[in-house]
């Protein structure tokens, strides 16, 4: 039987002693209280979180995976993990999600490429049935998991933030909230935080406690390499409550990292440093592709020009959320064709069949 909390019971005597009014902040201050209630029995039942869900080949993997792919042995437990989040209830992959995890699959055969999805129920050991999760399953270090974001949450400066009732409410939530994932996994776990828009190019791990610079005025946290437990990322956390505006596109994500990398080393604007030990990796290093130039990712490129611009790159970014809309020639010389060409062939080859 629910029983009223105990918050509500002085509220209840003011309100029957008090003007009409009073009874608007009385339905209001319920409500929120009824909703943190269940959030926490929520929290209670994720410590019974299950196995990560089985990946089911239904496909030849052979045909998709060559065996000479040197990644039979598995993730070593000592290898840093690479992070992939979906915060949105989607639960069908694009082309380019599939992409990203198999790029960055193939590039760490000894780290566990974990993917954590909202959509994805708890407690359910299988996977929705679609091509992507059929073919990731060919990949022995990737898994995938449901994002239980009160669990990941716990224990941070963002927990209370994560349970205000009106939060869903805000015009960019699933962006912040994305945000809010990354920053919090840097400083739980540790590793190697990655957006699904990414095609990665070579091993990151050597990159630790590292961020990217974007343009001359901004890093952007679509990359972020971490120890666990970092000071840096927890004063992430910290600027992410103390400063928050929902509202602001951004605000919670590029600006704060910048915010707080300026106040890290001391700096009026940003160039490319490594201060106190943190690291300002130079645009070319994962974002080769400036946002305003993002058309170029679908315009032709030889194999020489392919070569110098990716020389000192370690990962592309696509910017998902201005080109995803522009249509590929797959079998053309486009920037973007010839990447997944070679850095996620599998994808490719499913992407050429369709």
């Amino acid at each position: 039987m629910f029983r009223m909390p105990s918050c509500l019971l002085k509220l209840t005597r003011v309100v029957l002693s008090h003007k009409p009014w009073a009874l608007f902040i009385f339905i209001f201050v319920f409500v929120s209280c009824t909703y943190i209630k269940l959030y926490s029995s929520a929290w209670e039942d994720s410590k019974s979180r299950g196995p990560p869900y089985s990946l089911s080949a239904e496909i030849s993997c052979a045909h998709y995976v060559p065996s000479s792919l040197n990644i039979a042995r598995g993730p070593s437990p000592s290898t840093p993990n690479v992070f992939f989040v979906e915060t949105s209830e989607q639960t069908t992959p694009s082309y380019l999600f599939s992409c990203s995890v198999e790029s960055a699959a193939r590039a760490h055969p000894a780290s566990r490429v974990v993917v954590l999805m909202k959509g994805l129920a708890k407690g359910n050991g299988s996977l929705p049935k679609h091509w992507a999760f059929s073919l990731l399953s060919c990949f022995p270090n990737v898994e995938i998991w449901p994002l239980d974001l009160t669990e990941l949450f716990s224990g941070t400066p963002l927990a209370q933030w994560y349970l205000w009732p009106l939060r869903h409410w805000e015009p960019y939530f699933l962006p912040v909230l994305s945000d809010a994932c990354r920053i919090v996994l840097m400083w739980k776990f540790g590793g190697i935080y990655l957006d699904t828009d990414f095609i990665v190019l070579k091993n990151l791990q050597n990159l630790t406690n590292a961020l990217g610079i974007q343009d001359k005025k901004e890093l952007n946290g679509a990359f972020l390499s971490f120890k666990p437990k970092h000071k840096f990322m927890e004063l992430c956390m910290q600027d992410f409550v103390q400063n928050y505006n929902g509202w602001v596109w951004g605000h919670q994500g590029p600006e704060l990292l910048t915010r707080v990398f300026k106040k890290w080393c001391s700096l009026r604007t940003i160039k490319s440093t490594s201060c106190k030990g943190v690291t300002a990796l130079a645009p070319e290093a994962v974002y080769p592709i400036p946002w305003q130039d993002w058309k170029k990712l679908f315009e032709a490129v030889t194999a020489l020009e392919l070569h110098k611009l990716l020389k000192n790159t370690y990962a592309v970014h696509i910017w998902n959320k201005l080109s995803h809309g522009t249509k590929l020639e797959i079998s053309s010389q486009a920037l973007l064709a010839q990447l997944y060409s070679q850095f996620c062939p599998a994808t490719y080859a499913r992407m050429k069949q369709d």
